[in-house]
């Protein structure tokens, strides 16, 4: 797989694509690979921080994580927080909602993304980025369909 390096500063990270930095899965070599060759400090809103923590919780109530493990990204993730490799960013939630509602009209009819995938999607545009990083083939269409460039590292 060829691995692209970029700057974070034009780059939006589904939570779910992102959860790999900080459990370790199939994807967590190649992603922390890509994100060591990318730039910068990857943004992440409040509702995407929302949604990483709670997969992150939801491990350990499946069983699928250990509480330790679900300690030790929760510590990670506050340090990448603090040292600002992950910066927290306020979005315009009307202007987001609005689009994620005409992203949905549009294109669910025809690629079957799920709300939450619309919802980051339009986040990634309302935010100005222009590189959408996501392993769901769904949400990786629309993103597409918005003129957004899609990678899955």
């Amino acid at each position: 797989m060829r691995i692209i390096v970029t700057s974070a500063d034009r780059v939006y990270v589904d939570p779910s694509a992102l959860r790999s930095a900080y459990i370790h899965d199939g994807r967590s070599r190649q992603f922390c690979v890509w994100r060591g060759r990318t730039s910068g400090a990857l943004v992440l809103t409040r509702h995407g921080r929302a949604e990483l923590v709670n997969s992150i919780a939801l491990g350990v109530f499946r069983g699928t994580l250990s509480a330790p493990a679900a300690d030790a990204a929760f510590a990670d993730l506050d340090a990448d927080l603090r040292d600002r490799s992950l910066t927290l960013v306020d979005l315009l939630w009307r202007r987001a909602l609005d689009l994620a509602a005409e992203l949905s009209r549009q294109h669910t009819p025809t690629v079957g993304a799920r709300a939450l995938d619309v919802l980051h999607v339009a986040s990634a545009v309302t935010l100005g980025k222009t590189t959408f990083v996501t392993y769901d083939e769904r949400q990786a269409a629309l993103a597409r369909a918005t003129g957004l460039r899609v990678l899955a590292p």
